[in-house]
């Protein structure tokens, strides 16, 4: 019974001095500084250049040249396939090049002689000392030689074309940089049989590092807000605070869907002259939709709708708050008439039509003890600050939220307040 008593009592208190609880306003001080509104994708560090070397006959891999992150020129010899067997095959094509030759001039030599029996049987046709069909069968010996003669120049020709392709083969056996840049993998090793009678099998990587591109995912609910163009820069998680600063390339058309995400690929250029950039990287990047310098900036918390709602559910200091803030708002609207009497409207208005996109919101001024509502035009908004086109000056302070303390028993109903403030707000 006395246990209960006791809770009654500790929760009457507790109770009364809840009800007596004073406004304690939480405030800021107005800064100038740079904002800056961006949108965030995670993206990944490529070569802009690269191309990947591939073997274009088969054989086993005889020698590597280069290692891994040598830089290579145009034209160098990368590696070398054994050339055993296009060897062999070349040597075969010339020899049999040879006899086709040997054939040719032999044929060349029968063309003459038929076309002399044709001649001369020609000859002793009109003078009647042969008969027709020996006459006949010159003929066709001649025709026969010359077409013998076109067959070998044909064979020739294939042949010749065969030994070309030999050799180019027997040449596949070398590989050649196709540009200049850095080797950054190698796909194969000395030993390995290359089969290209399938597929063309990847041997190794050239990239030209000096210009890497940043391949980053953006979500369809940003995509619409990235352009060709816009200013992004991006960070790197070894790079510590260090920035790279650039531009959207490209936004790519079709879009990659993984587990329901649409994301969109962007891509940006950057120079990388000093190659501290390498491919694979994981980079954070920011589109940047708007920025200013040196501007006038708030606290986000202490920005309120011009016109807002009536609540039942707001507590008292809020609602002492909106009084005094209607209050004021009556007195500016009687201290003029029109915008000749009242200057500050007029610039307001002027402010308004240079900032279309601006936001009219009201803050609550602390000043000189006194709480003093006041229009304010809002521009560029981050999670935490906001820009102040019009309204407030550096080093004015703001009223940013009210928490409530309650009265202590040394110091009876006395809360912490901003000077001047009483028990029931400003004097």
């Amino acid at each position: 019974m006395a246990l209960l008593v006791s809770a009654i009592a500790v929760g009457g208190y507790v109770f009364m001095r809840g009800r007596n609880a004073a406004p304690d306003y939480q405030t800021a001080e107005i800064v100038t500084g740079d904002i800056e509104i961006a949108i965030s994708a995670a993206g990944k560090i490529q070569p802009k250049n690269y191309v990947d070397v591939g073997a274009q006959v088969s054989g086993q891999l005889e020698e590597f040249f280069f290692e891994v992150g040598d830089r290579v020129e145009k034209g160098d010899l990368l590696a070398q396939i054994d050339e055993t067997l296009a060897a062999t095959k070349v040597e075969a094509d010339r020899a049999q090049l040879k006899e086709l030759d040997a054939s040719f001039a032999q044929q060349q030599a029968s063309l003459e002689l038929s076309k002399a029996n044709a001649a001369r049987a020609d000859m002793l046709y009109k003078a009647d000392a042969i008969s027709q069909a020996e006459y006949q069968a010159a003929i066709a010996d001649r025709k026969i030689a010359a077409a013998r003669l076109t067959q070998l120049e044909a064979q020739i020709e294939r042949q010749n074309s065969t030994l070309e392709a030999d050799e180019a083969t027997l040449e596949f056996t070398k590989i050649y940089a196709p540009m200049s840049g850095t080797i950054v993998s190698q796909s194969a090793v000395v030993g390995q049989t290359l089969n290209a009678n399938q597929t063309t099998p990847t041997i190794l990587r050239i990239a030209d590092l000096t210009i890497m591109t940043v391949e980053a995912d953006v979500s369809e609910a940003d995509v619409l807000r990235v352009k060709k163009g816009q200013d992004a820069y991006f960070t790197t998680l070894g790079g510590g605070n260090g920035k790279w600063r650039t531009t959207v390339r490209q936004v790519l058309p079709q879009p990659e869907i993984l587990n329901d995400v649409v994301l969109y690929k962007v891509l940006l250029d950057i120079s990388n002259d000093d190659e501290l950039l390498k491919p694979e990287m994981t980079a954070q990047v920011f589109f940047v939709s708007g920025s200013a310098k040196d501007a006038v900036l708030a606290p986000v918390a202490a920005l309120r709708d011009s016109r807002r709602s009536q609540s039942a559910q707001r507590g008292e200091g809020e609602r002492r708050r909106d009084k005094e803030e209607r209050r004021g708002l009556m007195a500016a609207q009687a201290s003029g008439l029109g915008e000749e009497q009242n200057p500050r409207r007029a610039a307001m208005r002027e402010t308004m039509a240079a900032n279309p996109d601006a936001e009219r919101k009201m803050v609550t001024v602390l000043e000189n003890g006194e709480l003093r509502p006041q229009p304010v035009l809002v521009g560029l908004t981050n999670r935490t600050q906001a820009e102040i086109l019009f309204g407030l000056s550096p080093g004015e302070i703001v009223v940013t939220g009210q928490a409530f303390t309650a009265p202590t028993a040394q110091s009876g109903d006395r809360t912490r307040r901003p000077p001047g403030m009483g028990r029931r707000g400003p004097r």
